[in-house]
């Protein structure tokens, strides 16, 4: 563990500039925590200047499998691929930050500094494609963490998995919300007239100083919208995520980002609510009073008017919607929306095309 991990300082967490967490909170599986504590010497307060600053730092990991595949009846896809693990956007509201829990690091400022690269990713999905018995259905890329994260222009993993789909005619859907995706219209506009690929962006709002505080790494929503319309002009399919709604932060801005989108070409739009799973409870709630100390109490009182009573409710049916008038009331407005603009859906995607590709073998091509 370096030094920057070694001193955590009892006392309230600081905001930290181009990042989203404010302070490495514990994992579920944490055996061991270390505080600082003050000697006199003031050096405890040195350490904790170091920490404030954490670089990223990128690990290189040879995956064993890289399909990963779920059934559960609230998500639409049976099967995603996830190029890195964690995420340098930095998006405080995160539901895949208490995964990092399980590498016995930080859900909070380790999950978007502490990042992991799979670097066999194309070779590893090609071998799983070519399995005997491979039943072809749509493949969701970069569900955990953005696959276009920043790291992915010096990595360009995302790319080679892109590549492995395309020379096999395999569909795939992916959500972004990094305008960086536009280096890759050309092989997307390629697959989009075989009607293998659609884009979804995640648009949380349309104001660039509540961007840079919720999701600092990330594009700035103009530039989203401009990369969705270039893919939209492209031919590709496009779709807009108003994701997460959080109640007096971004939910009235939900006509406004439906509005932009359809403009910038999006024909299909969804939402889903705050979802505050496991560790993400605590650097949420830091966030919030930091930057909002006037209504944080307010904003979880509606959260959990949402959810139950409880900061989260994990059910099925629940967790992406929510229930209780409030819930009622923002579903509400959406779909007016979503009628007034006449989103409908993206076309389905083609997996008839589908040719296994060969195995790798040591032999060399003799002809």
């Amino acid at each position: 563990m370096d030094s920057a991990r070694k001193t955590q300082i009892s006392m309230q967490p600081a905001a930290i500039k181009g990042r989203g967490a404010a302070s490495f909170v514990d994992g579920r599986f944490a055996v061991r925590t270390a505080h600082g504590e003050d000697d006199g010497w003031g050096s405890v307060y040195e350490d904790a200047e170091l920490a404030a600053r954490p670089d990223t730092v990128v690990t290189e990991e040879t995956a064993r499998s890289i399909i990963s595949r779920n059934d559960s009846p609230d998500i639409a896809f049976g099967q995603s691929v996830n190029p890195y693990r964690g995420c340098e956007h930095g998006c405080v509201y995160c539901f895949a930050r208490p995964s990092h829990a399980y590498l016995e690091l930080s859900p909070g400022l380790d999950f978007e500094t502490r990042l992991f690269a799979k670097t066999n990713a194309a070779e590893r999905l090609q071998n799983e494609l070519a399995r005997p018995g491979y039943q072809c259905a749509p493949i969701a890329l970069g569900i955990n963490t953005d696959s276009y994260q920043p790291i992915e222009r010096r990595f360009r993993i995302t790319r080679g998995v892109i590549e492995v789909l395309d020379a096999c005619s395999h569909p795939f859907s992916l959500i972004t919300k990094n305008a960086s995706i536009v280096r890759d219209v050309e092989v997307l506009a390629s697959m989009a007239q075989r009607g293998l690929v659609s884009v979804y962006f995640s648009v949380t709002t349309l104001d660039n100083q509540l961007s840079a505080r919720m999701e600092p790494r990330a594009s700035a929503p103009h530039s989203r919208l401009k990369a969705m319309r270039t893919l939209a002009e492209a031919g590709v399919p496009v779709g807009v995520m108003v994701a997460p709604v959080i109640p007096m932060i971004n939910d009235g801005e939900i006509e406004r980002i439906l509005e932009a989108a359809h403009e910038a070409g999006a024909r299909a739009a969804g939402y889903v609510l705050l979802r505050l799973p496991h560790e993400l409870k605590q650097v949420w709630r830091d966030w919030l009073q930091l930057h909002y100390p006037d209504r944080a109490a307010h904003v979880m009182s509606l959260v959990q008017q949402m959810s139950g009573g409880k900061d989260y409710d994990a059910r099925f049916g629940h967790r992406m919607r929510g229930h209780g008038p409030f819930a009622q009331l923002i579903g509400q407005r959406f779909q007016k929306a979503w009628k007034r603009h006449g989103f409908g859906r993206l076309p389905a995607l083609d997996t008839s095309r589908f040719v296994a590709p060969r195995k790798p073998t040591p032999q060399m091509e003799l002809f």
